[in-house]
């Protein structure tokens, strides 16, 4: 099975100039934890609800104020439509993501998709991605 079978198509972005207020009123709008940045279509980044609340809002910064290019995750690591699950699966395993855009031949955005996406297809090595995903990490203090 191949990622584009799965993934969500044309999911709705923000740009790097969008406030981080406007971006959580989208997350909130579609119950998501996160939104492909881009710019002419092309991906520049990821911004997390995690992004926005330990990048700025436990800084103090203003969500009104603050825009999201100043806390997204540059050079996000992305799948190819062709790809297959399994290699969605070591990825997000290697790199502890739940979600990955999808990029076209040309770089483009075309589609993103998620560990339970995986999980609801029936790929039976998710809950195990899951499992190692999810595992604690020791806290930075």
């Amino acid at each position: 099975m191949k990622i584009s079978d799965l993934m969500t198509p044309n999911p709705r972005t923000v740009t790097a100039e969008d406030s981080l207020q406007h971006a959580a009123q989208i997350m909130d709008e579609l119950n998501v934890g996160v939104l492909p940045v881009c710019e002419n279509g092309r991906l520049i980044g990821v911004l997390t609800d995690r992004d926005i609340v330990v990048r700025s809002v436990s800084a103090g910064q203003d969500p009104c104020a603050t825009r999201v290019d100043s806390v997204m995750t540059i050079e996000p690591r992305s799948l190819r439509p062709d790809d297959s699950v399994q290699e969605a699966l070591r990825v997000m395993e290697q790199q502890q993501l739940r979600r990955l855009p999808v990029l076209d031949a040309r770089g483009l955005l075309v589609g993103i998709v998620s560990l339970g996406d995986l999980a609801a297809a029936g790929t039976p090595e998710a809950g195990q991605a899951l499992e190692n995903i999810s595992a604690p990490a020791e806290p930075d203090r």
